[in-house]
């Protein structure tokens, strides 16, 4: 995208028309600044891709330009991609002391070393190029979340990352709303929003509402209670503690990811525990059932979190029994719930009484807080993001119903550029940008193809045919060979490979004789062929993979 005269631009490279990967570019003139870099979980028809991170090929084309990377929060839909981009690009990365922690951690185990992090507060202001970025605290499921304000030559713009207004939250740090209100009352040029909770009417619950909830369960429970939650849910994660405290019970920490979060919240201040209280898991048995809380990963159902395998007793240290109380606090992803409903399933199986309702607070702002934050700022215009895009625009309707004009609000794709102009915006283009799949170490080598033919292979399986044909005459001196694999069970269906076998045979044999000996017609006949009969006989499309040698 060339450019004759410096603009501001806004574009966003995830986390808009879906849930996660949350990555937006501020771009002006030779300078430009992101704002978060996180992950998703696959779609169910992303088969054996572990998850997705956002495209930045644009990123990548402009990295001379690009004068840091800003973090919101320690969310993995917030910072779980960065290990990927500082690969790329190794820029500077700004955060809140607790976000950095987990950066750190997250960095250390991706073996990405040499990272310049740069700590920011609430009164930091960093000037990079033609923005200096301001950092004001919002309310959410993990301390030290920061939105920012960013300043540029076209006017500010208030950044809010994810965000609820919490009268009472659990760190006794409330939202900087006098900042919001002072930047709205010198003009905002622009609100890049989050839609999250958009469909929901009314107030989001605080999370103090929670931890009342928890401290009942853990006093009324006659065992064992097991606590599941988000290993990044660094407030619920204090609630439990403080809880087991107060009935006198010891805590025991179960899944490396909330045995890793816990340390550094422990380290840097952000989460407090009598000196006493946490235990070691190989200590659980040795205890009063009354007398432990265990806190664990898996409330989402993973296959391989430490929750799911004591639900099927494949945990090396503890196992669900019977009198045992399990608590699921937090709400299923969309797309998770087949695994939470599995899991819990296993749970009552095993004898434990189980808790999977009513013990959750969103971290993010419902109607009347996206209402609350349009008013503090009373933008210009209007960006709703962080969102699927019904998300967006009841978002975008809620603006519209506080006075902005519907000409002021873009709802954005991913790739959109809206640009900034003498205080005028306009959708200006696309850049490149999507989705990348992480299969194993592979980054991006997994594409639409590739899946095409996992789907095809785990919806009607592939069959092998092998021939050996002659070099000098060209004819089958052995085989064909059909080998099935999830198509038939070869032993109950002889006759109809038998006749696969059959028309193979004749196909090549009247080729040859036609005197056609290129291999690649050779084989898609093979298919082709093949491929008819076998739709004729079982409505079904194996992938057909022939193989042909000479000798």
């Amino acid at each position: 995208m060339p450019r004759s005269k410096s603009r501001l631009s806004i574009i966003p490279l995830g986390g808009v028309g879906e849930i996660g990967k949350n990555m937006t570019l501020y771009w002006y003139g030779q300078d430009m600044i992101v704002v978060d870099a996180g992950l998703k979980f696959p779609d169910e028809d992303m088969l054996g891709i572990d998850i997705v991170i956002p495209d930045i090929t644009f990123l990548v084309e402009n990295r001379e330009k690009i004068r840091g990377i800003f973090l919101t929060h320690g969310h993995e839909d917030h910072i779980g991609g960065l290990p990927y981009v500082l690969r790329e690009i190794n820029v500077p990365v700004y955060g809140t002391r607790l976000t950095l922690g987990l950066v750190e951690n997250k960095l250390r185990e991706a073996g990405v070393h040499d990272v310049k992090l740069i700590t920011m507060d609430g009164k930091s202001r960093v000037q990079l190029g033609q923005f200096a970025v301001s950092p004001f605290y919002v309310n959410h499921s993990i301390p030290d979340t920061v939105g920012f304000a960013i300043e540029t030559p076209e006017g500010i713009v208030i950044h809010t990352g994810d965000y609820k207004f919490d009268q009472t939250p659990i760190d006794g740090r409330h939202a900087d709303i006098h900042k919001l209100a002072q930047w709205g009352a010198r003009g905002v040029l622009a609100l890049v929003g989050d839609s999250t909770n958009a469909e929901r009417p009314g107030y989001t619950p605080s999370e103090m509402t929670v931890g009342i909830k928890i401290d009942e369960i853990i006093s009324q429970a006659p065992g064992r209670v097991i606590l599941s939650t988000f290993a990044s849910n660094i407030h619920r994660l204090q609630l439990m503690i403080r809880a087991a405290e107060r009935h006198g019970r010891k805590v025991a920490i179960v899944g490396r990811s909330m045995v890793n979060n816990v340390q550094t919240s422990l380290q840097l201040g952000y989460l407090e525990a009598q000196p006493d209280t946490l235990v070691d898991p190989d200590e659980v048995n040795k205890l009063p059932p009354e007398k432990v809380v265990i806190l664990s990963t898996g409330s989402q159902g993973e296959p391989m979190s430490a929750l799911t395998r004591m639900a099927r007793a494949a945990h090396r240290k503890i196992e669900i029994v019977p009198g045992d109380t399990v608590v699921l606090a937090s709400s299923p992803i969309p797309g998770n719930e087949k695994f939470v409903a599995r899991t819990i399933d296993q749970l009552f199986r095993a004898g434990a009484h189980v808790i999977y309702r009513g013990v959750h607070a969103s971290g993010h702002g419902s109607q009347e807080e996206l209402k609350w934050m349009l008013q503090l700022v009373r933008p210009k215009y209007f960006l709703p993001v962080h969102g699927e895009f019904r998300m967006q625009r009841i978002h975008a309707d809620l603006a519209m119903q506080l006075g902005i004009q519907p000409d002021h609000i873009f709802i954005t794709e991913i790739g959109d550029v809206v640009e900034f102009e003498d205080g005028r915006a306009r959708l200006g283009g696309k850049v490149p940008a999507g989705s990348v799949m992480i299969d194993g170490l592979g980054v991006g080598d997994v594409g639409n193809i590739v899946l095409r033919d996992r789907k095809l292979l785990s919806q009607d399986g592939i069959l092998v045919v092998v021939v050996t044909l002659s070099k000098t005459t060209g004819h089958i001196l052995s085989g064909p060979d059909i080998i099935s694999r999830g198509f038939v069970y070869v032993r109950e269906s002889e006759a109809l490979l038998d006749e696969a076998n059959r028309l193979v045979e004749s196909t090549l044999s009247k080729l040859v004789s036609d005197n056609v000996s290129e291999w690649s017609s050779l084989k898609t006949a093979v298919r082709d062929t093949l491929g008819r009969y076998l739709y004729e006989q079982t409505r079904r499309r194996p992938m057909i993979l022939p193989i042909i040698m000479e000798a």
